[in-house]
């Protein structure tokens, strides 16, 4: 094809394409369907999505009110789950560290478990057998607990007849059962043997319940991020996955640690005053440690209880503890604080809240694991996103008044 027709071919493809351009703006052409673009936007019925919200938010509203009777009705069956739920996840760094020294899944999460329990095992050796045996010797010793109380009661002689009989109340008990001493567990194992079958059923239960999930977190969670829908979801998945571990973890391993060494010095400290048993005292300090604000109260308490039973004078059986409180206070203030940082830092009004939630669904284990749950949970609602619920009932138009008041309450027409 020479120049010449290629510029015709040009002229006329130009001339098509104008055509068909121009052609549908005849008068004898039919008019072009509308394009997609040209369409209007689809109409939303807002009081539609009102409605669906205002009944999503009834039925949130429900089930936060009735989550908590279930789990006090179920408590025999979510207790245990929840318990093993923390304690596997408390467990999962050191999981990790077994696998990458290329150990089975299964062999690691058994090292796991049985580690767990011969430190259970220590504990329950080391803090409930001395106790069962201390404070049964009470009623023997109510006398001499009386004797040391008798000027403080001096002083409150309001008080003295109420202390009095619950005093006598305590001593007269335990006379009926000196005919059948009962003996204490020796270990984990008696402890599980005169248990009853339900508490028998729970710690088998439980510790099953930890080691399938070690055995297979690893396989669960590359499932779970995997089979998000995009990478974007995939993404926050194993972000959230990942906060939580670590949160948890970091918070119960760093307690841990700071709860033994402050029940060591409180041990140390008790026995350089002669007090006898101190490394169950030493042990009831760490495990009351773990419950915020009442449990170092009532380590205090029991401390008081013991100094009284052992010691004849009054300031020497105050002063165990006086050294609880001293230690708990500089832990609490000085180095808890410094070692944590602002990493954990939670609301103490969050802290109480969650405290007297779960000490009412689960009694004191519910108060053990109301802080690990309270972090739990904050992780998850900040990676999901908070419920803005005033702006729901607020700022969306659903509580509007019906004629808009002056500055002084009039109401302008």
């Amino acid at each position: 094809m020479t120049n010449g027709e290629s510029g015709v071919g040009a002229n006329l493809s130009a001339t098509v394409g104008g055509a068909a351009a121009v052609a549908p703006t005849g008068p004898d052409q039919p008019p072009l369907p509308p394009s997609p673009e040209d369409e209007p936007p689809p109409v939303i019925d807002p009081r539609r999505d009102r409605l669906l919200a205002a009944l999503t938010l009834i039925a949130g509203v429900g089930l936060v009110i009735g989550l908590p009777f279930a789990l006090k009705a179920g408590a025999e069956f979510f207790l245990p789950i929840t318990i093993a739920l923390v304690i596997s996840i408390a467990l999962i760094p050191v999981l990790e560290w077994l696998e990458r020294r290329r150990l089975p899944s299964w062999l690691a999460a058994l090292i796991c478990v049985l580690t767990f329990l011969a430190a259970a095992n220590v504990a329950l050796a080391a803090i409930v057998v001395p106790a069962i045996e201390f404070f049964r010797r009470l009623p023997e010793r109510i006398d001499r607990i009386q004797a040391n109380l008798a000027p403080v009661l001096d002083l409150y002689a309001s008080l003295e007849k109420y202390i009095n009989k619950a005093a006598a109340h305590i001593a007269t008990i335990p006379k009926v059962r000196t005919a059948t001493p009962v003996s204490p567990p020796s270990s984990l194992l008696d402890l599980i043997a005169t248990s009853a079958p339900t508490a028998l059923v729970q710690i088998f239960f439980g510790v099953l319940v930890v080691f399938f999930f070690l055995a297979g977190w690893t396989r669960t969670r590359r499932r779970t991020i995997t089979s998000r829908a995009s990478f974007g979801g995939a993404m926050a998945t194993a972000r959230v996955i990942q906060d939580v571990v670590d949160d948890v973890s970091a918070y119960l391993g760093t307690i841990t640690a700071i709860n033994i060494v402050l029940g060591l010095i409180v041990s140390g400290a008790l026995w350089l005053i002669g007090m006898p048993y101190p490394l169950m005292w030493g042990g009831i300090v760490t495990l009351l440690n773990y419950i915020p604000y009442f449990g170092p109260i009532v380590a205090a308490l029991l401390l008081a209880v013991g100094g009284l039973m052992t010691f004849p004078d009054i300031w020497v059986a105050l002063l165990p503890a006086g050294i609880m409180i001293g230690c708990h206070l500089l832990e609490a203030n000085a180095v808890t604080p410094f070692i944590v940082g602002h990493r954990l830092t939670i609301s103490p009004v969050l802290i109480l809240i969650s405290l007297s939630f779960w000490s009412w669904v689960w009694g004191t284990p519910g108060a053990l694991l109301a802080v690990p749950l309270l972090i739990i949970i904050q992780t998850v609602i900040g990676a999901a996103g908070k419920p803005d619920i005033a702006g729901f009932l607020f700022e969306h138009g659903t509580l509007v008044s019906e004629r808009k008041r002056g500055r002084w309450g009039v109401r302008q027409n």
